[in-house]
């Protein structure tokens, strides 16, 4: 956002702070001011002259002698510009005098920092003493002064204001500053000279003074013109109509186009600028519709129809969808809402009746509108930011005042106003104690309702509320309030104060301490950490060998991928790993681990109609030392650790391809799946290009927080002694391990207090389809020595129970 300072000074009255003064105390009351442009930088002792003669220089062609009338005195100037003839005798033109500076050269090329020094001297033995001046030498371009020669001099035309010797500079508006401002997307009222103004005048306690609203049009009524219906209100809360007949094109006044081009807008003509210049004064974008082409008169606000297609202004034909907001006549679609007219209802030079356009559009819509469309304009970005549809109807009055002072037509009378829900303020407690005790101040209640008035906040003294203005939607809570009292009393002048309040005792979330869990297990026992993206290749499930109706290929689609590999979102938290796993092995690196804590998105339905399932799940892998066996004292030790002992189970029957089929299994607890682990397929493997046995494990961390328990009971050291016992059997390789634990678990009840195999074997002395295994039984009472009769108690029980299992006990 960028102000002429003349253009705040007209709404400021006694405004006077330097410019640094002026971005300092801006910025310390909350409207940052990056940095600032002097207009006239670099240029000195510039006046007005008169052109009284021009004769050719009696030893050049090209060059002419002229004596100009700069007020106290004539002085010769020898200048080559082509336009300076015989017949710009009489003319007004800005000459820097001997010893004066100019900004940069003719030739508009870059501007030196120090601008150029004049001084008088000899060309081709004729005396000068100074230099009639191009506009662009005057730091400035055509662009910003359109009546401006391409190649020459400047000429002051029809500016019955000047006479010799006036100050040229402030002439052509020059003596002036910019300020440019970072505003924040809340603050949508200081994207607008007048919203600058108004902090403007509370920052340097003066009166603010907005235009005065005067009434406009004839005795016509503006319904007799054109009628106006909004059909989605949902993306237009407000839309102004009104109407201008009897057009006048023609250049808009110096003034006008002097605060324009400060602004860096260039002027056209008078019916441009006009809604140019409302739009920065205002904030309001507006639109001019030739009202010949409007079908009906009807003005029609609705979305588009997908498929549908429009020529903008810039003669560009635009593919729409319904989420397209569109103006529409009777006929046909005449403009895209707040971002571009169409070119069948553009203003050109022989308009007659103008239709004027004041509405409040949707911000999202429009921010997602133009970035579909590939066109963001001054519009565009202004409509995005929200703004109040109250302001609407003082924007386009506005335009009308204006366009009857410039006599650029005539208005008609009356407005049409189409405004299905009237936007409020908002009602915000008053309490100046929770105001200072917050803030840690010790402000009066009077100077912050002083402060209120000013940002013309209305204070309800009966109700004790703030009313805050529609344009000031940013304010919503007691908070907002208080800090509006904070930056005009100084946040400089707040003192120093210790926090005050009862203490808390912070700590991190449950789901954080199961995730911090499995960071320490996993590297505690060798594990680094890897991190990986959540994006991937669809070809990713061909590697892993999942069929071709496996769910974890209905995956979520990115709609703007950087590419294929990176075109979804993952359902497996495998890829990442097992990809790091083969950049280290053929890197040469040995024994590798490593782990992650990885977001897998498992969509409810596709095309998706609501956020997907994001699960947090923690894959562990390695190749190198270590087997099958290795990972299962990982997930035990990781379960032990989160309160999870006692109902371990494994399950070799997991239908998991991408698995060894004999070295594989789903790791439940209490019945439900939580996980899995095994070796990797070998044709994975190959996939991959990992030349070494690799074994992962996936546990899902929801699964695992909703039965994990840090609650630790201390039963102390056991009095009583242990008494062990041994025992050696024969097994089918049919019966896993598990089963085995899980029945002497069973039968061992309480008295059991560990079970431990200690010896597996299979080979020649072992039959075929057998395997030898010995466990190691720990048994002890808490409160007495165990007997004899009630360890043969509890090893009979365990020992009938593993014959009921076909199991042979060895001797």
């Amino acid at each position: 956002m960028n102000t002429a300072y003349s253009w705040l000074k007209a709404y400021v009255p006694g405004l006077n702070a330097t410019p640094q003064e002026y971005t300092d105390a801006m910025t310390l009351s909350g409207t940052k001011v990056e940095f600032y442009t002097a207009l006239d930088k670099n240029l000195e002792n510039i006046k007005v002259g008169r052109i009284e003669s021009v004769e050719r220089h009696p030893d050049a062609d090209k060059l002419v002698v002229c004596q100009v009338n700069v007020g106290e005195e004539t002085v010769q100037i020898v200048t080559g510009a082509p336009n300076v003839t015989a017949d710009s005798v009489g003319l007004l033109v800005p000459v820097v005098l001997d010893g004066g500076k100019v900004a940069g050269g003719h030739d508009g090329g870059p501007m030196p920092e120090d601008g150029i020094r004049i001084k008088a001297g000899k060309l081709r033995g004729v005396e000068s003493k100074g230099m009639m001046c191009s506009i662009e030498e005057l730091g400035s371009s055509r662009d910003m002064y359109p009546e401006a020669p391409e190649n020459g001099i400047y000429f002051f035309v029809d500016r019955d204001d000047l006479k010799p010797g006036d100050d040229a500079v402030h002439a052509l508006g020059l003596d002036d500053v910019v300020f440019e401002y970072e505003i924040t997307s809340n603050r949508v009222d200081c994207y607008s000279v007048l919203g600058i103004a108004r902090e403007a005048a509370a920052t340097f306690d003066l009166p603010f003074v907005a235009p005065k609203e005067e009434k406009s049009g004839n005795e016509e009524k503006a319904s007799d013109y054109i009628s106006v219906k909004i059909e989605d209100t949902d993306l237009c809360a407000r839309y102004c109509a009104r109407v201008v007949k009897n057009i006048n094109i023609a250049p808009s006044p110096q003034w006008m186009q002097r605060r324009l081009a400060a602004a860096g807008i260039r002027p056209i003509n008078n019916l441009v600028d006009i809604t140019n210049y409302v739009m920065e004064e205002y904030g309001q974008p507006m639109h001019a519709f030739d009202l010949s082409t409007i079908a009906g008169p009807e003005i029609i606000v609705k979305r588009a129809a997908d498929g549908d297609t429009f020529v903008t202004l810039d003669g560009q034909e635009r593919q729409l969808d319904h989420d397209v907001l569109m103006i529409n006549d009777a006929e046909k679609a005449v403009g895209i809402a707040g971002i571009m007219g169409g070119e069948n209802s553009k203003i050109t030079d022989d308009v007659k009746t103008v239709l004027f356009e004041a509405a409040c559009f949707d911000g999202t819509n429009i921010r997602l509108s133009a970035k579909r469309l590939g066109l963001r304009t001054d519009a565009s970005g202004k409509f995005e930011k929200g703004l109040d549809p109250n302001n609407a109807e003082a924007a386009i009055n506005r335009a009308c005042e204006l366009i009857e002072e410039l006599g650029c037509g005539e208005v008609v009378g009356g407005m049409v106003d189409v405004y299905p829900r009237r936007m409020e303020g908002h009602r915000i407690p008053f309490r100046p104690e929770w105001i200072n005790n917050f803030l840690g101040t010790d402000i009066p209640e009077e100077d912050m309702i002083r402060t209120f008035e000013k940002l013309e906040l209305e204070f309800d003294a009966v109700n004790r509320e703030v009313v805050t203005p529609s344009f000031r939607q940013d304010l919503e809570q007691e908070a907002d309030i208080a800090e509006e009292v904070a930056r005009f009393f100084g946040y400089d002048k707040i003192p120093v104060t210790l926090p005050r309040g009862e203490a808390t005792t912070g700590k991190i979330s449950f789901k954080h301490r199961v995730e911090n869990a499995a960071r320490d297990t996993a590297e505690f026992f060798g594990f680094s950490q890897a991190m990986t993206y959540s994006f991937e290749s669809p070809k990713v499930f061909d590697k892993l060998l999942l069929p071709a109706d496996a769910p974890e290929r209905k995956v979520i689609t990115i709609a703007n991928p950087l590419g294929e590999d990176f075109s979804i979102m993952r359902t497996l938290p495998l890829n990442g790993l097992l990809t790091s796993l083969a950049t280290n092995y053929n890197r040469r690196n040995r024994n590798v681990a490593l782990y992650e804590i990885a977001n897998i998105y498992l969509p409810k339905a596709l095309p998706i109609t609501e956020l997907p399932d994001e699960r947090t799940q923690l894959v562990l892998g390695f190749y190198g030392d270590g087997d099958f066996f290795t990972m299962k004292g990982f997930v035990e030790e990781y379960f032990y650790r989160i309160g999870l002992r006692d109902k371990i189970k494994y399950d070799p029957q997991t239908d998991r391809p991408y698995l060894h089929p004999g070295r594989k299994a789903d790791i439940c607890y209490a019945g439900r799946k939580i996980g899995y682990m095994g070796e990797l397929h070998p044709q994975v493997m190959d996939n991959y290009g990992i030349g070494e046995k690799t074994v992962i494990a996936v546990i899902d961390i929801p699964s695992v927080v909703d039965l994990a328990t840090f609650d630790r009971k201390y039963t102390g050291i056991a009095k009583f002694p242990a008494v062990t016992r041994d025992i050696s059997m024969l097994v089918s390789k049919q019966i896993s391990a598990g089963e085995i634990e899980e029945v002497i678990g069973k039968k061992g009840g309480a008295l059991l207090e560990e079970v431990s195999l200690f010896d597996i074997y299979e080979g020649a002395q072992i039959m075929t389809g057998f395997k030898s295994m010995a466990y190691s039984l720990t048994l002890r009472a808490k409160d007495h020595t165990l007997t004899e009769n009630e360890i043969n108690e509890v090893m009979q029980r365990i020992l009938n129970a593993l014959k009921k299992m076909d199991i042979e006990l060895r001797q």
